[in-house]
């Protein structure tokens, strides 16, 4: 073949090529290479056609013959470079792209190439430095502009990256992806309705395009829209059936949502489909823990670890499903690891505190929350963790915890008392009430237990009961309350002022909160003030600091009459006899036992309170009974950790051999009441006493020591013992706790009278008298609800 005719083929080819008909573009390509196997240009021109054919490996060998024939080639150098890309070799990419810019500088095909392998290959500074060159040589490049939207969102430079896809999109109007990027971008930063706005026109323009789809979903979902993001998902997958990112958004949605068993089940389809996806493994451990399943949960967030080890949030939420599994030091541990990868984690510091709390470290658990605090002080539930906890230390009187709550108040509630809208509510003082209770705990949970007496024995014909859900996750004992009101609202998704206007819409006399600052509370809901009288009970004695709430309940022992009530920010109404109400339910059938001494030759005494209440004021209390009645025992409920050393090491340093201290983990209800069963005499906590662990213990038949203290929460031990006649089992003075205790042990006929009378004292006392209970908490709603009624009304 002539020279000239060679050259005349190779045309032929190459306008094959351009046209898309690869076929006739490969075999002319072949004939030449028949003819001349040397041919460059040839070898360039299949080396590109394989790639396009699918075979990476296939190209990369042809057009490094060509760049041997021709090494000056910087197309033949841009081209390996994709073949290289497309075979998965990203470093001998960035090495061709590279010559191809040294040979030709104002290549800018070639610097996207380059910035393309260069975020492939985790350098992403460099690949936007190569972008914004690619756009330098050819502004009107859509496609660069895009891809360096994609490297500025990955280096979080969020905004720098919306200019770039609005660019993308300006240049190109029909660019579906630019779109749908531009929407993914916009939802990380918040701006959730343009978000949706560009993800619908991604949509528009490619109906078929999953990403979009999946990205729309993101931005429904970060808007409170969960049923439409869950459509999103679902049509993502639909257009993809092995799209594992769509699965495991869909879990995360469904999590949200409370559909935990399928949340699970998406996030498993998503790993099946990839098990690489670090995001998959993460929602899978997110839904697991809302679902109870901690150990699983802790395995997936283990897996998320190993497969992207600085992923902040992972280190961090194993903490804290660590510390609800009683897994405390590896807790700490793994929230120190996630604020060693993001300092700025307001949420790590939190759960670091949570963790240290539990273990009884409050100090350290008050730096933890400070951190917190400090990080996000917009975070009113942070916040409310750290209000709560101080509660537990000794060295927070009543004065510095209301000194907390109206700093809480301040920086969270107060700016929303100004829109706080009049109540039109009718006037009428005898009418029947609309009363709506607010908590997370109409589930099996200590409140929800105390709460079930009261609403099963309220007066229906006198009040119309509401509750208001916040609990996430149902049980069997939320069916029970479903069943016994006249209305159940879940507010579990709703905003803090979607559950306000439901509360109006319901048109509630009286709102109730039964959470105070407890974890799941919805006090900023009750800022807003969406009725007209608000009242806070039963979550535990105490205060919310809030000036929107107008009464907290309380009984004559918490809150004797004539203390500083400024210390609290509502109005204090005191119930005639106790602030609790007590039933075992489905544990009524668990005997007394005969007083383990009997047996066993020693007294032992009892703690089952949360470690958390114990310090070293509880413990030097207990080494002083131990050490003055001969060969007792100790059994204390602890998590395993080291806590636990700490205790035997304290108690060791004066005269408490470790021998005489058993721990015991925390377990289910039925086998943790048993656990009365080795115990003679149960010692108290303070300065926040037990509350229903001691109601526990009196059920049980053990009678409890308490030393009464100056805040609501340490004076529980005393209402309880003045409600069962037993006040002298309550202490004023620390030597005092120790010498009744002490003389208590020692009278083993007295313990066992009161072992064999203690159930029915409790079943004849106010504690347990539920229908008593209820008209009590009726009568101060009734007064009230007068008192607002004579009000004047203001505008």
């Amino acid at each position: 073949m002539a020279q000239v005719t060679i050259q005349q083929t190779l045309n032929l080819a190459m306008q094959h090529h351009r046209a898309g008909r690869l076929p006739e573009a490969e075999r002319l390509g072949r004939q030449i290479l028949a003819q001349q196997p040397n041919h460059a240009q040839a070898l360039h021109l299949l080396g590109v056609i394989a790639a396009q054919l699918g075979s990476p490996g296939a190209a990369a060998d042809l057009i490094r013959q060509a760049i041997a024939l021709s090494p000056n080639d910087a197309e033949a150098h841009y081209h390996l470079g994709d073949a290289l890309m497309d075979n998965g070799r990203p470093d001998e990419a960035i090495a061709a792209y590279r010559k191809a810019i040294a040979l030709r500088p104002n290549y800018a095909e070639a610097y996207g190439g380059l910035g393309n392998a260069l975020q492939d290959n985790g350098q992403i500074e460099e690949a936007i430095v190569a972008y914004r060159q690619a756009i330098i040589h050819r502004p009107d490049w859509a496609e660069a502009h895009n891809n360096l939207g994609d490297a500025l969102t990955y280096k979080g430079q969020l905004v720098e990256a919306i200019a770039a896809y609005r660019h993308a999109t300006a240049l190109k109007p029909d660019y579906a992806e630019a779109y749908s990027n531009l929407g993914e971008t916009l939802r990380q930063r918040g701006q959730l309705d343009e978000a949706v706005a560009a993800c619908r026109q991604a949509i528009a323009l490619n109906p078929n395009f999953p990403e979009a789809h999946c990205n729309l979903g993101n931005a429904l979902k970060g808007n409170g829209q969960l049923d439409e993001a869950i459509a999103a998902y679902r049509q993502a997958i639909t257009l993809r059936p092995g799209y594992a990112e769509a699965y495991s958004n869909l879990g995360e949605a469904q999590r949200e949502k409370g559909q935990l068993e399928d949340a699970i089940a998406s996030c498993r389809q998503a790993i099946a489909c990839n098990s690489g996806l670090w995001a998959a493994h993460y929602n899978l451990g997110n839904a697991l823990k809302g679902n109870g399943k901690l150990d699983e949960a802790i395995a997936a967030y283990r897996r998320t670890i190993a497969l992207r080890p600085d992923y902040a949030q992972a280190h961090s939420n194993l903490g804290n499903t660590l510390g609800r599994n009683g897994q405390l030091d590896e807790a700490i541990a793994a929230c120190l690891k996630a604020i060693a990868l993001r300092p700025d984690y307001a949420e790590a510091h939190r759960n670091l505190g949570n963790a240290l709390t539990l273990k009884g470290q409050l100090d350290e658990a008050i730096a933890a929350y400070r951190q917190a605090i400090a990080i996000d002080p917009a975070s009113a539930w942070i916040d409310s963790s750290f209000i709560y906890m101080l509660h537990f230390h000794p060295a927070y009187d009543a004065g510095m915890i209301a000194q907390e709550h109206r700093r809480w108040s301040s920086q969270h509630a107060e700016p929303l008392r100004q829109l706080i809208e009049p109540h039109n509510n009718q006037r009428s003082p005898e009418r029947r009430l609309r009363l709506g209770y607010v908590s997370p705990n109409f589930r099996d949970h200590v409140v929800g237990r105390n709460l079930l007496p009261l609403l099963l024995h309220h007066d229906r014909r006198q009040f119309h009961i509401t509750c208001y859900s916040n609990a996430r996750h149902p049980d069997a004992l939320t069916r029970q309350f479903q069943q016994n009101v006249d209305a159940w609202q879940d507010i579990v998704d709703l905003s803090t002022e979607q559950a306000a206007r439901q509360v109006r819409a319901d048109q509630i006399d009286i709102l109730v909160d039964l959470a105070l600052h407890m974890g799941g509370s919805r006090l900023l809901t009750f800022a807003r003030k969406p009725a007209p009288v608000q009242v806070t009970f039963a979550g535990y004695p105490g205060s919310t600091g809030l000036k929107a709430i107008d009464y907290r309940l309380s009984d004559p022992y918490l809150d004797p009459p004539g203390m500083d009530e400024s210390i609290y920010s509502e109005k204090t109404i005191r119930l005639p006899n106790s602030f609790w109400c007590y039933d075992p339910l489905e544990c009524r059938d668990i005997p007394i036992n005969q007083s383990p001494s009997a047996g066993s030759g020693f007294l032992t005494f009892g703690c089952l309170n949360n470690f958390c209440k114990v310090n070293d004021l509880a413990v030097s209390l207990w080494r002083q009974a131990l050490q003055r009645v001969e060969e007792s025992r100790l059994l204390l409920l602890a998590p395993q950790g080291s806590h636990r050393q700490w205790l035997l090491e304290r108690l060791a340093r004066e005269g408490i051999d470790s021998s005489r201290i058993e721990f015991a983990a925390p377990r289910p209800r039925r086998e943790y009441l048993r656990l009365y069963h080795r115990i003679d005499l149960c010692l108290d906590t303070f300065p926040y006493n037990g509350h229903t662990t001691s109601l526990d213990s009196f059920w049980m038949g053990v009678p409890v020591v308490t030393l009464v203290g100056q805040t609501a929460v340490s004076r529980a031990g005393w209402c309880q013992l003045s409600n069962l006649g037993l006040e002298e089992l309550a202490a004023q003075t620390p030597e005092q706790f120790v010498d009744i205790a002490v003389e208590l042990a020692k009278d083993l006929p007295r313990l066992q009278v009161l072992r064999s009378t203690l159930r029915q004292r409790m079943e004849r006392s106010p504690l347990m008298d539920a229908p008593r209970f209820a008209r009590n908490i009726e009568a101060a709603y009734r007064q009230m609800w007068r008192t607002w009624c004579a009000a004047v009304p203001t505008s």
